[in-house]
């Protein structure tokens, strides 16, 4: 069983504290963004327009994550509090509405650099992106946010900065996931998979989500008014994503097989 007490400030400077989970959060950016680089050269294409691309993609995660948890999750405290709004390096961010920003933020950039197309982009974007995931989930640990079940099991985690019950550690669950996915997809993108448009990204939306439905079982609720519901938000949530993952991946073994 592990005590865990971790301070949330990384770092401070009188009033300005750095994070840890804006330091991971920006780690996983950085990894991603050299390693789509590598993709890049690899493949032959100019890294110029990757600056542009980033952005758009920090953007749309940010904004997205943090609107679809505090109006999906904590509306009451956010709409009477609409500060808070701005304190993401205090935690906050749903993966489901980063994944609608990013796919956004993907459309909006294909729109104005039509020599890329979405899928094309989508597929190699997934690859980092399972990895910035893992990232953030291990900064949620670090903040003793998003909470498992309380648990017998010797592996439990308290966090004594919420309370003295052993928990499941779901946020280090879920950042095991990530990585995996992200070997995997990295590994696929090697093969003749590559070539396939949409697979990757098909992949990549299925085991992700198909992840985060599963883990949800071990979580406590997020939102007050779920509690006592079979299926949880962040279920239900992840359920058009897995369905949109399967229809790629079917979309791309038809094509590859005619």
């Amino acid at each position: 069983m592990l005590f865990w007490n971790a301070d949330p400030i990384l770092i401070q400077f009188g009033p300005i504290a750095i994070h840890w989970y804006g330091v991971l959060f920006a780690s996983g950016f950085l990894l991603g963004y050299q390693l789509m680089q590598r993709i890049y050269r690899q493949e032959g294409k100019p890294t110029e327009q990757l600056d542009k691309l980033l952005t758009y993609i920090f953007i749309g995660t940010v904004v997205g994550a943090r609107l679809a948890h505090t109006l999906i999750y904590e509306p009451g405290f956010y709409l009477a509090h609409p500060v808070e709004i701005l304190k993401i390096w205090e935690g906050g961010l749903a993966s489901h509405g980063g994944g609608l920003g990013v796919i956004l933020a993907i459309w909006l950039f294909v729109r104005q650099h039509p020599e890329n197309t979405f899928l094309g982009l989508a597929d190699r974007l997934a690859i980092p992106t399972a990895l910035t995931g893992c990232f953030i989930r291990l900064g949620n640990f670090m903040n003793s946010e998003i909470l498992g079940n309380p648990t017998d099991g010797n592996w439990g985690v308290v966090f004594q900065r919420v309370d003295n019950l052993p928990r499941h550690p779901v946020q280090l669950y879920e950042a095991f996931a990530y990585f995996c996915i992200f070997v995997l997809l990295f590994l696929l993108f090697k093969t003749s998979k590559r070539h396939q448009s949409g697979f990757i990204f098909g992949l990549f939306l299925t085991l992700v989500f198909l992840a985060r439905f599963i883990l949800e079982f071990f979580k406590t609720p997020q939102a007050a008014y779920e509690a006592g519901d079979l299926i949880t938000v962040g279920q239900w949530l992840s359920i058009p994503f897995i369905l949109v993952g399967i229809a790629l991946l079917v979309r791309a073994h038809l094509k590859s097989s005619r």
